[in-house]
C-alpha cells in the first residue's frame, strides 16, 4: 500500500491527542472514566467510478473530544486508511487499485446507550493505480481528496462495537488515460464498510 507513511502520521497524532487528554483528566474516588479512543477494522465494497466495483480492507481510529460544551458534545476526530485492490470487474482497468488515507471531524449522537449514528467530513490523500486495457500502459495518480459520509455504531459486548459506514469521495481534476484520453473531471468513488472496533476504557481511582 502506497499510503503507509501517511497512516502512521495520522495514527500517531491521534494517539498523542488521546494520551494528553488522559493525563489531564481527574475524577472523584472510584469513579469510572471512559478513555475516548477506539480502533477498528472492516471490509469495504466500493463503486470505483471506473465502471465497476472494488473490494478491500479499512482500518480506523476514533478519538472523541472530552469535556466539550453541551452543544458540541459528540464531536470527535477520525483517521482512517483503505486499500481497495480486489474484486475488480472486466470493465475496469486490469490493475485498478485505490488507496486512501484520510482524517477529519466526526459528530455522533449518543442519545441511545448502545446505538450511535454519526456523520463525518474528512480530507486526505488518494492514490489510484490503473492501466489501459488495450495498450497495457500503467498509470498512477495521487491527489488531495474530500470525503463526506456517516453510519451507525452498535455495541454488541461491553467494549466491542460493530460499524456500518458509508462514504462519498471527491477526487478533483482527475485525468483518465483512456483510449482516447478523456478530459480531466471529478472522480467520485463511493461505498460501504462493515467492521468491528474496540473501545478503550479504564477505571481511575484517586
Amino acid at each position: 500500500m502506497h499510503l503507509r507513511p501517511y497512516l502512521g502520521l495520522i495514527l500517531g497524532a491521534l494517539l498523542v491527542c488521546a494520551s494528553s487528554s488522559a493525563r489531564a483528566q481527574s475524577a472523584p474516588a472510584a469513579e469510572e472514566k471512559k478513555f475516548p479512543l477506539a480502533i477498528g477494522a472492516g471490509f469495504s465494497g466500493y463503486n470505483s467510478d471506473f465502471g465497476g466495483s472494488l473490494l478491500g480492507g479499512t482500518i480506523w481510529v476514533d478519538f472523541t473530544l472530552p469535556y466539550m460544551p453541551l452543544f458540541l458534545k459528540g464531536i470527535g476526530i477520525e483517521g482512517e486508511a483503505r486499500d481497495l485492490n480486489y474484486g475488480r470487474s472486466a470493465s475496469e482497468p486490469f490493475n485498478l487499485r485505490q488507496d486512501v488515507a484520510e482524517g477529519g471531524l466526526t459528530y455522533s449522537w449518543s442519545h441511545f446507550s448502545n446505538l450511535r449514528p454519526y456523520g463525518k467530513f474528512l480530507m486526505g490523500l488518494g492514490n489510484a493505480d490503473y492501466g489501459n486495457n488495450i495498450t497495457l500502459v500503467r498509470h498512477n495518480d495521487s491527489r488531495t481528496i474530500y470525503v463526506v459520509g456517516g453510519g451507525v455504531d452498535y455495541r454488541v459486548f461491553r467494549k466491542v462495537w460493530v460499524r456500518a459506514d458509508y462514504e462519498y469521495q471527491f477526487w478533483p481534476d482527475f485525468f483518465k488515460h483512456n483510449n482516447p484520453p478523456l478530459p480531466a473531471g471529478q472522480l467520485n468513488p463511493q461505498g460501504f464498510t462493515v467492521g468491528a472496533m474496540y473501545h478503550f476504557s479504564r477505571s481511575r481511582i484517586h
